[in-house]
């Protein structure tokens, strides 16, 4: 199969006496920066609808796992036919309506079981609803998870306003740091405590923050890409131009794109 010959690969490449040595040098937490990079390049062959990239992602993410599992193994704590047991079982344990008689109609209700066989699951290991959100998790999507952790036992604004009063709160309150003296550090504290309340209203409209922030950065690639380009075309480069004219571009960038979509 497929997967042995991988299997055998890794091996070979950990070997100390014949293998890579960058491979046999590495351990989890020196790979650990790898796989959340591999996943990060799957999600964006997913977002060009790259389907040859794609393939070659999800390769480069799977040597990954074999990696960590091959590490495990050397050190007697797991081999990767444990983390595939592991995961088939989960999967099994937290579908009773496909491999149990239990009886789930709709995909909404399916989320709604999944969360609550995972709140079983923390309550029997942990003491805390947050307890096992990933530290590693880019800080939006963590602070993601954490409110929406937290909400599951009540401590949830009321509504939407709620939330959006929070925003404006943080707003004023990082207003009030940046009119005296600069304290970088309690500007930062202010800083972070907006964020996290913009992701509470993210979280209220079902909104992925995370996405949210990706598809900002598309388009302000997109459209300082087209202030450049036109000012190329006037043979000048953005240090030439001045912040004015830049704008004006900007703004005509803007109505560019509202004129593509009516079109």
């Amino acid at each position: 199969m497929p997967i042995d010959r991988l299997l055998a690969i890794m091996s070979r490449l950990r070997d100390p006496k014949g293998g890579c040595p960058w491979d046999v040098k590495q351990n989890f937490q020196s790979i650990a920066p790898y796989t959340i990079e591999e996943a990060y390049e799957v999600a964006d062959a997913i977002e060009r609808n790259d389907m040859a990239d794609l393939r070659d992602e999800l390769g480069d993410l799977l040597f990954q796992v074999v990696f960590h599992s091959q590490m495990a193994r050397e050190a007697g704590a797991f081999g990767f036919d444990d983390v595939v047991n592991a995961i088939c079982e989960k999967m099994e344990r937290r579908h009773p309506h496909v491999f149990g008689d239990a009886r789930i109609d709709s995909a909404e209700a399916q989320t709604i079981a999944w969360d609550e066989q995972k709140r079983r699951e923390r309550s029997a290991t942990t003491d805390s609803v947050l307890a096992d959100v990933p530290l590693g998790l880019p800080a939006l999507t963590r602070a993601n998870k954490l409110g929406k952790r937290a909400a599951e036992v009540g401590f949830e604004w009321p509504d939407t306003h709620g939330a959006l009063d929070k925003v404006a709160e943080e707003i004023a309150e990082l207003r009030a740091e940046l009119s005296g003296q600069p304290n970088l550090a309690a500007i930062s504290d202010e800083i972070g405590d907006l964020l996290f309340s913009l992701v509470n209203v993210c979280r209220y409209m079902k909104i992925d923050p995370e996405n949210s922030l990706r598809n900002a950065n598309t388009k302000f690639e997109r459209r300082f890409r087209y202030v450049e380009r036109r000012l190329k075309e006037q043979g000048r480069t953005p240090e030439e131009a001045t912040l004015e004219e830049m704008d004006v571009l900007w703004e005509e960038g803007k109505k560019e794109e509202r004129d593509e979509v009516t079109r």
